[in-house]
C-alpha cells in the first residue's frame, strides 16, 4: 500500500512511518527541509518537500494520490483545523483512507494532583479540556468525513512514551535539575493512561489492515501516577520526591506544563482489542527509569 505519513519525522509519526515501511509498505513522509529530507531517505522513506503552511497543497495532492494518508503531526490550533479541513474535503467520494493520530489531552481532567475515578473507552462521552476544542473539532471532522465514501478512523493513545518522548519522566527527570529533588503537584495521584510508541505503531497497522470506517480506537497498555514515578525517579538519583503547589509547578514546567502535570487523563480500549486484536506488548512504563538519556536531564548543566 502507498501511505502518505504527515508528521513522519516527529516522535510518533517517525515511528509509524518506519514500522510500515518495516512491514512493506511504499511509505511517503512530510519533510519541511533537506536536512529531514535526507533522514527520511536513509530510513527507506520518500520524502515529500512541503509544509502545513505554505506548501500545504503540495500535501494535500500526495494525499490524492496515496492510497492512505495518516495525520501524525503536532502542530498548531489553525494549521491542524485547516489541514483537516483541507484533507476530508480533497479526499471526499475516492474510498480511500485517512486515519489521525490524537490523544486523550482531548478529555484531560484538570484534577490539580489529585486522582480521579473516570475512566473513558472510546465511545463513552466526556466533557472536553477547553484547550483541546479544536483537537475534539478534528476529531469530529475527520469521522464525520467517513459518511461522503472516505474509510476514515481516529487513534487516541493515552501518554505515548518510548526513546525519545517528551512525556511526563522527561519532565520529572528534568525537574530535578531544577530544583534538586523529583517532582510532582499536589497529591501526585493524578494520572495519566499510558502507551509505548511501538504499541502505537502496531495499533496503525492493524487499523490500516482491517480498521472501520467511522471508528475512534483508543491506545492503553498502563497507568502510572505521577507520583509513583517521582518517587522511582527519586530512587534512582538518590533525592528526594518533593510536592509542589500550583505556582511552584509553574516555575519549573511553565504554565501549560504544570497543567499537563496535575491532570488526570485515563482511557480503556475495549474497541481495539476486541474489533483489531491489538495487544500492547510494553505495560509498564517504570522500565525507562534509569536510562541515561533520562539521567542526563536532571543535570543542572543538560
Amino acid at each position: 500500500m502507498n501511505i502518505l505519513v504527515i508528521g513522519a519525522t516527529g516522535f510518533v509519526g517517525g515511528a509509524l512511518a518506519r514500522h510500515l515501511t518495516a512491514h512493506g509498505h511504499t511509505v511517503t513522509g512530510l519533510a519541511r527541509t533537506e536536512e529531514a529530507a535526507a533522514t527520511l531517505q536513509g530510513q527507506g522513506i520518500t520524502p515529500l518537500a512541503g509544509d502545513l503552511d505554505t506548501r500545504r497543497q503540495a500535501v494535500i495532492q500526495a494525499a490524492r494520490a496515496a492510497d492512505a494518508t495518516i495525520y501524525a503531526a503536532q502542530t498548531g490550533a489553525e494549521q491542524e483545523t485547516t489541514t483537516v479541513r483541507e484533507l476530508t474535503g480533497a479526499l471526499a467520494g475516492t474510498g480511500k483512507t485517512l486515519m489521525f493520530l490524537s490523544g486523550s489531552g482531548v478529555l484531560l481532567q484538570r484534577t490539580g494532583g489529585s486522582w480521579s475515578p473516570d475512566v473513558f473507552a472510546e465511545n463513552d462521552s466526556f466533557t472536553p479540556e477547553p484547550l483541546a476544542d479544536f483537537r475534539k473539532a478534528a476529531e469530529d471532522t475527520v469521522l464525520a468525513a467517513g459518511e461522503r465514501e472516505l474509510r476514515t478512523m481516529i487513534i487516541r493513545p493515552g501518554l505515548i512514551w518510548g526513546p525519545g518522548d517528551h512525556g511526563h519522566m522527561s519532565m520529572i527527570y528534568r525537574s530535578v535539575a531544577v530544583t534538586g529533588a523529583a517532582n510532582y503537584v499536589g497529591e501526585g495521584l493524578n494520572t495519566y493512561s499510558h502507551v509505548h510508541v511501538d504499541d502505537v505503531a502496531r495499533l496503525f497497522a492493524l487499523a490500516l489492515d482491517k480498521g472501520q470506517t467511522g471508528a475512534l480506537y483508543h491506545a492503553v497498555a498502563g497507568e502510572t501516577p505521577n507520583r509513583w514515578i517521582a518517587e522511582k525517579v527519586a530512587e534512582d538519583l538518590g533525592v528526594q520526591a518533593r510536592s509542589l503547589t500550583a505556582e511552584e509547578a509553574a516555575g519549573v514546567w511553565g504554565e501549560f506544563g504544570a497543567l499537563i502535570m496535575a491532570a488526570s487523563s485515563r482511557i480503556r480500549a475495549p474497541r481495539a482489542r476486541r474489533e483489531l486484536g491489538w495487544q500492547p506488548e510494553h505495560p509498564d512504563m517504570l522500565t525507562m527509569i534509569g536510562a541515561e538519556h533520562l539521567r542526563r536531564l536532571a543535570r543542572r548543566n543538560a
